[in-house]
């Protein structure tokens, strides 16, 4: 059953260098119980894709078209207000790059939470800062946290508080946007093991993970949706992605990491030459077709449709 639907949704930056393109025409869905995975270089859209399907619009970001339904309602027709109040935190939250950018610098842990939670219910204080304890030791994250301000936390203890309060009412869907990024190996298990956690214990139902990272993505997603210039170009169940990628982005992806596994290695490590377009001025017909080796006249002119070529297998490419 679908949980999340996307349908060409289209969100765009005015600044005064011109119009950034930066999610142009994505349709995406996601299944309740899913974990879907969306990679990509920096710069292709992923961070303003995650955002837009929770409809979290900020000046110079504008929702131009489309429609985002989550859970059987159409949050796109809803005001900030609306969201705010019924669906931000109690069916949807976001878990941001920094976990420190996340919290106010100023504010103890628990001063944070009530403020946040007092957004989407008039609670006593009290009642608050309970709940919030009896997360955290369900969480195996020492309640004493609540007590101490963002700077006296690591990193790794930061983002893992990030989450637990991200997720303090229940949301049907968590969307964490490169949350092992900045974390070394060890700390970025500990964090993948909390939100697995979190749907172990059904806190959680479904997880929209965006990294750039895919081994990372590997360990924790059923399905990727790859990004490349503000487009989905491949979407695919996340052992078949990397067994066998269709898109020539994809398989330059897959080929450039670096692994132990047989499969992968006998591949041996390629490189994609050039660089990501603008997002400004995009490149006519594929995007990506300036970069691609397999590119013939079609692909500077027609932009290829996202197509099903296999049972739960999409791809945008002229060559299928």
């Amino acid at each position: 059953m679908t949980l999340l639907m996307a349908e060409n949704i289209k969100a765009y930056y005015f600044t005064r260098m011109g119009t950034i393109r930066a999610v142009d025409g994505v349709s995406l869905g996601v299944d309740k119980g899913m974990v879907l995975g969306v990679i990509g270089e920096s710069g292709c859209g992923k961070s303003t894709f995650i955002n837009t399907l929770m409809m979290n619009i900020r000046s110079p970001l504008r929702f131009i078209e489309g429609r985002v339904e989550l859970d059987g309602l159409v949050i796109s027709e809803m005001s900030r207000e609306q969201l705010k109040k019924d669906i931000w935190g109690k069916l949807v939250a976001l878990v941001p790059q920094s976990a420190l950018n996340a919290l106010m610098p100023t504010m103890k842990i628990r001063d944070f939470i009530v403020d946040a939670v007092r957004q989407h219910q008039d609670l006593p204080k009290e009642e608050i800062v309970g709940m919030a304890r009896r997360r955290f030791e369900e969480l195996n994250l020492p309640s004493d946290t609540l007590n101490l301000y963002p700077h006296e936390l690591s990193g790794g203890m930061r983002q893992r508080a990030v989450i637990a309060i991200a997720t303090l009412l229940n949301p049907k869907l968590l969307l964490a946007d490169e949350v092992t990024s900045a974390l070394d190996v060890s700390t970025q298990k500990q964090v993948l093991n909390l939100l697995a956690d979190l749907r172990k214990r059904r806190i959680i139902d479904s997880v929209v993970y965006v990294s750039h990272d895919i081994a990372v993505v590997r360990q924790v997603a059923d399905k990727m949706a790859v990004m490349y210039a503000g487009k989905v170009v491949e979407v695919a169940p996340t052992e078949d992605m990397i067994a066998k990628p269709l898109h020539p982005y994809t398989t330059a992806l897959v080929n450039s990491v670096l692994t132990l596994e047989p499969e992968v290695r006998k591949r041996e490590l390629s490189y994609l030459p050039g660089e990501p377009p603008s997002l400004i001025n995009p490149p006519r017909g594929c995007r990506f077709h300036p970069r691609c080796s397999f590119a013939k006249e079609k692909c500077e002119t027609e932009e290829p449709p996202l197509v099903e070529v296999s049972e739960k297998r999409l791809v945008s490419c002229h060559l299928f």
